[in-house]
Order: C-alpha cells, then structure tokens, then sequence
C-alpha cells in the first residue's frame, strides 16, 4: 500500500533504460522549489544516449542479442553520465573539472530512476539490478517507473526542456492518452500522475507489430535487406509517402466526414480492397467496441501480396502501403472519437473525473509517424473536435528512452514515492489502477 505523500523538492536524477534492446542513460536536472529560477517546473538534460542491439539477422528483437548488449554498453554509458552529472550546489562550475577524481567524488544524483516494467525481464533486471547498486552506493532513494506511464508523461517532458517561464505543466491533467508501439496500442484517461484508465486496448497484435508485418510484404526485399533496421515502420512510411508530408494532404487523404464512410472499404484500381478492422463481424456489434484489432489487417495485406507471386508493382505495392497505414490508422481515430463523444455526454458537474478533456497525446515509437498525425488531425477538425490539441514528442523521444524514465522518475519522486530495494521487475504492469495488479501503486515494492 502507497500513500499519498507532499511534494518535495528535487535537482538531479541519474536514470536507467532497459525494456528490450535498447540501453539508454540519462541525467535529468529540474529545479528546486526553493530556488530562484523564473519557473520551477524548467527541465535541462545533461546527458541522454541510447544503443540499440544489432538483432537485424533475426529481424526482430533477440533476448540473448538484447541481454548481451546491455551488458557490452551498460557500463561505459553509466560512466558517461556520471562525468555528466552537475557540480553539487555548494561548488561553482567554474571551479569544477569534470574529470577531476574529487569533484566527482561530490556529484551525486539526488536520487535514480529505472525503468521496471513493462518488458522482457532479462533485459529488466539488467537496468534493475544496475540501478540499485548505484543507490546503495550514492545512499540515494530509487524510482522503478512504468514505461507506459513514462510515454504517457513524455510531452511534459517536452514542456519542461522548452519551458520559457510557464508558471503551469502542461499537458495539464485530465488528457487523452494514444500510446502506439510495436508491443503495446491503447487509448488511455490519463486522470493523474499514478491514475491512467485504459479506455480501449489492443485485443490481439499492436499496431507497431501489425505495421512490420505488412512491411514485410509490402516492401521490395532488397529495400528491407539494405536498410539494416529491424523495425520497418520507418521504411514503410518513407516508401509509402516519399515526398513526406506533402503526400498526406488534400491531394491523397481526407478524413472520412461520416462513420458510414470511415466502415466501407475503398476498392482499389487493381482489385482488391481491405476492410477497416471491426467493422463486419456476425453480429454486426463489433464495431462500437471500445477495442482495437490489427491481426485481421495484416493478415489481409499478406494475403493480397502473396496471390501477385513477385508481379507486384512498384506503383501497387506504393498504393497498398498507403492504403494499409490509412486504414490502421483510422482504426485508431476511430476510437479516439468515440472516446470525446461518451466524454461529450457526461454531466461535468455530477463527477470530477468528467472534466473536460482539451488535449490528446500521442506517444510511444508509433507517434512518430508523420500520416498518422495527419490521419489524427484530419478525423478531430471534421468530425467536430477542432478545439482538441493534438500533441506528440520530437521523434527521439517517441521511441522508447532514458529521458522519458528519468522525467517519470521525478515526478514520481516529487510526489515522494519510492521503490524498495526489493523491488522486482515486472512483464506485465498496468498504469490502471482499476486492473487486477492495481495500477502502478499496486504492484510490491514500493516504500
């Protein structure tokens, strides 16, 4: 059981990233309550670098590939971020040499932060492992941090680094929450710091995993042989939409104005058409669940490029792409909308949690794609939601980061929450305190 505690202040914070291949250390400084900066929610990060495991021969992440990359990088980005941690207060920087052994011996985070789950435990306990023993060895309190939660929190991060005297965080609480990965797609009610009600979830594959299938067939092997990536979300955009985002706008794509135009299925000049996911089923119910589905989709797409045996077109297999990219991303307006439509109807007065919603964030390594913002932007202005803010991080911070764990961290940490050193990684974790583990307050291991 954790209870609510004040808020205290907070300067430096040494964090760990490591949920599957990627490792990543940051060192995040934000200023004290008591200090006389201008804004107190202002962010600097003084060091941020990540490495991700060459899986490309699996084409795919690889447990052992992962874990021994962590264990090649770890050490040599700790040690990096700790020549990047600032002097402490009492010790000017002109007087400081970084790589003076004294001056080190007196910079020390206030306190770590570690990414604890969600995630592959192998590559978990790594970072976890790491992190503790450099709280036992500075005597500093550490931060295990949901990952989901971190993404969900990046675009206040974001506003932290840019911050120019704002007096309020923004993206202000209550806020819409997409989170779009290779592992995870979910529309959540982010409520508050620890309170984040997951309104609709993937009921099969995410859509970053279905996006890589339909690379896969979709892309002219060559393409995908020569890139080097693993993930092939990047490759497919770029495939699809060359010119960038001039090739998402009037000229290609409108948002459907009805949700009879957004069911029907668009037939193509070669002869095929794919059905947006949800919208026939037997009962003819399915498609006002609050639930997303993307295995039927790309199922649909290897079907259509299997039957061309290698005839395929360049010019066809350009038009599946788009075709593919559009119609999972309306799959995900979709639900955005309806969404902003239960909320349009309740009565703010009768429940605080019914206050208005303003603001929609995007996060997580599917945010970074440039159509489905479009997609987003295009369904919230014709559809009847001109005035809902449409908000995503920079690309490096859609993917998974340090940064994004360190920021979580100090929120978290601001709000005196603290890990135990017994803590444990977690596969599975939910930001809902409504799920069966409780939400993150509801898992052990906390002080």
């Amino acid at each position: 059981m954790v209870k609510l505690k004040l808020q205290r202040p907070v300067a430096k914070s040494l964090m760990c990233f490591y949920r599957s291949d990627d490792t990543s250390v940051a060192v995040l400084e934000t200023a004290r309550k008591d200090s006389t900066s201008a804004n107190q929610h202002a962010a600097t990060l003084h060091f941020h670098e990540k490495i991700t495991a060459d899986n490309a021969q699996f084409r795919g992440v690889h447990p052992i590939a992962a874990l021994e990359s962590h264990n090649e990088h770890l050490g040599l980005l700790v040690a990096r971020a700790i020549l990047a941690l600032p002097p402490p207060d009492h010790v000017t920087p002109s007087k400081t040499n970084r790589c003076d052994s004294s001056s080190l011996q007196e910079r020390k985070p206030d306190f770590i932060s570690v990414t604890r789950g969600p995630g592959m435990l192998s590559s978990l306990n790594t970072g976890l492992n790491t992190a503790k023993g450099l709280a036992i060895a500075w005597q500093v309190p550490l931060v295990g941090v949901n990952h989901m939660q971190a993404h969900a929190l990046t675009p206040r991060l974001v506003n932290a680094l840019e911050s120019k005297g704002n007096e309020q965080l923004e993206p202000e609480f209550p806020f819409l929450s997409l989170l779009v990965s290779g592992g995870h797609t979910m529309l959540v009610h982010s409520k508050a710091l620890c309170h984040h009600a997951i309104l609709a979830n993937t009921m099969d594959v995410a859509i970053g995993d279905c996006i890589d299938k339909m690379a896969r067939h979709i892309l002219p092997t060559g393409l995908i042989e020569n890139s080097g990536e693993i993930m092939y979300g990047r490759l497919l955009e770029t495939f699809a939409f060359p010119n960038g985002s001039s090739d998402h706008h009037h000229d290609y794509y409108v948002a459907p104005h009805t949700r009879a135009e957004e069911l029907s299925s668009k037939p193509s000049s070669w002869g095929w058409a794919l059905t947006p996911p949800l919208s026939k089923t037997r009962s003819g119910s399915r498609s006002k669940d609050m639930e997303f589905s993307f295995a039927g989709l790309g199922s649909a797409i290897e079907r259509i490029c299997q039957g061309k045996e290698g005839s395929m077109s360049l010019e066809e297999r350009m038009h599946v792409a788009r075709e593919g990219l559009r119609v999972a991303f309306e799959h995900l307006a979709s639900r955005v909308l309806m969404a902003l439509q239960q909320q349009q109807q309740l009565k703010v007065a009768d429940d605080a949690d019914t206050t208005k919603i303003d603001t929609l964030v995007l996060s997580g390594g599917v945010a970074s794609n440039q159509f489905l913002r479009t997609v987003l932007r295009s369904f919230l202005d014709i559809r009847g939601f001109p005035h809902i803010r449409l908000i995503y991080p920079p690309p490096p911070l859609c993917t998974d980061n340090a940064a994004m764990i360190a920021w979580t961290g100090t929120e978290m940490y601001k709000a005196r929450y603290e890990s135990d050193l017994s803590c444990r990684a977690l596969r599975k974790w939910s930001i809902d305190p409504d799920a069966e583990d409780g939400g993150i307050l509801g898992v052990d291991g906390w002080k």
